[in-house]
């Protein structure tokens, strides 16, 4: 426990920095917070039959995400471009390999940076959702989260007896689901009075999108893990497991909130 502590406590002060810090940090951060997952998911799904391709699979996340954020920066969408070749490289270089189950390889591949990649853009996306980088969102973002995380651990374990999806999360409870949910509603009201761009009633919405998306992205995760019979999807963050573990709540929410805000709040 208190190695989880530690562990917790310097991850997020280095998250908290890489959002504050300006657009430079937050892109360069969760570039390579993106692409450490998504080397953890390969790792995660390998198996005997199963290969997918690490190496060509990271540059097409790299090529996903920089373009993604070179266009925020500097209104350039040119360097999309890059997808393209990296993308028609995956299927060249499955050719050359001796693989019993070659679209399986490329399936997972590209599964890969759809599943965790392209979720990390959105949450990109929902720091420039005004054209311009503002904190505001992508902090207010993560404090929803990581406020439902908390209030789902504290009202589960202190009152949870209905399971929410047994199948696939066995400690997860009805209980803890809504405890979270009014906690994240608390953290809402809390970033409406500091930050002011947006009215309350939207930071609630975000909230439950937050709440209700991040809980199917644990599932999905616990789903995949399961499918895979592993525990933790890797060993970086000593009393965490893996950095897909802690994100996995991102996969599902961020393009829903980023949705909600161009919809309802531009």
């Amino acid at each position: 426990m208190k190695t989880r502590a530690i562990t917790g406590f310097f991850f997020i002060l280095i998250m908290l920095g890489s959002v504050l810090f300006g657009e430079i940090t937050f892109a360069a951060f969760f570039l390579i917070l993106s692409l450490l997952c998504l080397d953890e998911f390969y790792r995660l799904v390998r198996t005997e039959e199963l290969r997918p391709q690490r190496i060509t699979g990271v540059l097409l996340g790299l090529a996903v995400f920089s373009s993604v954020i070179w266009k925020f920066l500097h209104g350039d969408t040119r360097y999309m471009l890059a997808i393209v070749p990296v993308t028609v490289a995956v299927f060249i270089c499955e050719l050359y390999r001796k693989s019993a189950n070659p679209f399986q390889n490329i399936a997972f591949t590209l599964t890969g940076v759809v599943l965790i990649v392209a979720p990390f853009c959105f949450y990109a996306a929902i720091g420039f959702i005004d054209g311009t980088y503002n904190y505001h969102y992508s902090l207010g973002f993560l404090i929803l989260l990581w406020s439902s995380d908390t209030g789902a651990y504290l009202f589960g374990r202190s009152l949870g007896k209905n399971k929410l999806f047994e199948r696939h999360s066995p400690k997860k409870t009805w209980e803890g689901f809504f405890g979270g949910m009014v906690v994240s509603l608390l953290a809402a009201f809390i970033l409406s009075t500091q930050f002011t761009g947006i009215s309350y009633i939207h930071w609630a919405a975000i909230s439950l999108i937050v709440v209700i998306g991040g809980t199917l992205g644990d599932l999905c995760e616990s789903m995949l893990k399961r499918s895979f019979d592993v525990k933790d999807s890797g060993n970086l963050l000593p009393g965490h497991g893996g950095v897909l573990d802690r994100f996995d709540g991102l996969f599902i929410a961020a393009p829903l909130v980023y949705v909600y805000l161009v919809i309802f709040t531009l």
